[in-house]
């Protein structure tokens, strides 16, 4: 199969009733890329263990678009494991990745695609400038995240900017390199500091279906922003600790000159204050540390973020005895070889 000039790596997960719209919407927006540019395209949908009809759509969807390339992960990952996925899969000199719940439009893949190219830069950011599709208090956690995110990680991270974006092989090829676990590429990608731009854009409302992404995975993305990016946090568990000792200094200063003048009265409420203040500042320097030992202790196991069930493109290959163009190893009795898996299973 010849390589493709375009991947657009689709993550999902349960989504069959925003499915039939996406494709609806993709399709020619890729045929039109496809006809001006005159190269060929692949999409490729990673399915993240979806337990409704999204694999049987996939699969009757893939009968009449022979681009659609659909790849099964044995169990949800998560959103940010199924586009690892993708992106260790994906074969475009240029990998675009985009949500499947059509609030990032499909049509602007185009601009993206054209500002690459004029601009001669290796990523493409799509920007939403204009949220008020969204409900306050999205509107609210969004804006108070970038806020947090641009003052400890770096101003190099683009605000508002989410998962929708276009990069080259070259990026692509870095970001696939990296060892960590817990990616959050939003962060990834620009702390590469490859040449960039940025394209705005409307955020449209979801098409259909239901959010996945809950109150706990924003917070569970959030902490590992933070803690997978700076290490500011364990700096605030410091300041912490020296505000603390700077506090009992004070204190200690305030009990000797009380005891000299003989104004000492037992207080059951000052000690109790005091103790608990302490107590929770050492248990939030603890949790801070915790969650630093926790990442490691995850590295250092080396466990795979995902683990793939199949790959259509590679069950094509097997069932034709292998294309020509298929590098040899990388297909063995329709499975993954040992050295093909280990680059697919982060």
């Amino acid at each position: 199969m010849p390589q493709p000039q375009l991947s657009v790596v689709v993550p999902m997960f349960e989504e069959e009733a925003v499915l039939p719209l996406l494709v609806q919407r993709l399709r020619p927006v890729l045929e039109e890329f496809a006809e001006r540019s005159g190269a060929g395209y692949e999409v490729v949908a990673v399915d993240d263990g979806s337990m409704d009809a999204t694999p049987v759509i996939l699969e009757r969807t893939r009968r009449d678009w022979p681009q659609l390339r659909v790849i099964r992960l044995r169990t949800n990952a998560g959103h940010q494991a199924a586009l690892s996925a993708g992106l260790a899969r994906a074969r475009g000199a240029w990998v675009a990745t985009i949500d499947a719940d059509l609030q990032d439009p499909p049509e602007v893949l185009l601009q993206l695609v054209q500002r690459a190219e004029e601009g001669g830069v290796d990523v493409v950011y799509a920007v939403r400038a204009d949220r008020s599709s969204d409900s306050a208090f999205k509107r609210l956690t969004a804006r108070a995240y970038y806020r947090l995110i641009r003052r400890v990680v770096g101003r190099h991270v683009p605000a508002d900017a989410g998962d929708f974006r276009l990069m080259s092989r070259a990026t692509v090829d870095a970001v696939n390199r990296l060892p960590e676990h817990h990616r959050v590429l939003r962060l990834v990608v620009p702390a590469l500091g490859f040449p960039s731009a940025t394209v705005g854009y409307q955020r449209d409302p979801r098409a259909a279906g239901r959010t996945k992404y809950s109150l706990g995975r924003m917070l569970r993305l959030s902490v590992d922003s933070l803690t997978g990016f700076s290490i500011a946090p364990l700096r605030l568990a410091t300041w912490f600790g020296l505000g603390g000792a700077l506090a009992t200094a004070v204190l200690l200063a305030f009990a000797l000159v009380a005891h000299a003048t003989g104004r000492t009265v037992p207080g059951w409420t000052s000690t109790f204050v005091a103790v608990a203040a302490v107590g929770a500042v050492q248990l939030l320097c603890l949790g801070l540390l915790g969650e630093y030992v926790g990442r490691l202790y995850t590295q250092l196991q080396g466990r795979p973020s995902y683990h793939i069930a199949s790959d259509s493109l590679l069950d094509v290959a097997s069932d034709s005895l292998l294309d020509p163009g298929t590098p040899v190893g990388e297909v063995r009795d329709g499975e993954l070889s040992p050295a093909a898996r280990r680059p697919a299973e982060r």
